[in-house]
């Protein structure tokens, strides 16, 4: 799990419009979204290596917008990781706000454990 520092996490932006409600699919058993959710909801902040390490799959680009796409609210961080040969080199982070595992799982009536 990826530690944060303060400074790099993002506010969240203000709007004048209602957010949507907070009514997000579960993904399939076993999947690639499945495990990902998992982690997410566990706590866990992870960038693209985290995730093949754990899956063995190289897609989380993809995974994060099935997630999205289902209705859960993942953040994207984005922080400097410059490299010899490309010193403004960006990675992303990914996120899910505790209070949006809190909601999702009184919604379903699931346990924390019966996630993933």
């Amino acid at each position: 799990m990826k530690k944060l520092p303060r400074s790099v996490s993002q506010p969240e932006q203000l709007s004048f419009l209602e957010p949507p409600p907070f009514a997000p699919q579960w993904p399939t058993r076993g999947t690639l979204a499945d495990k990902a959710l998992g982690m997410l909801m566990d706590g866990q902040v992870f960038d693209h290596p985290d995730f093949e390490c754990r899956t063995q799959s190289w897609r989380l680009g993809a995974v994060v917008f099935t997630l999205r796409t289902l209705g859960w609210p993942i953040e994207t961080i984005e922080i400097p990781s410059p490299t010899e040969s490309c010193a403004d080199r960006v990675i992303a982070l990914y996120r899910l706000d505790g209070k949006y595992t809190a909601q999702a799982l009184a919604m379903n009536g699931r346990s924390h454990a019966d996630h993933g």
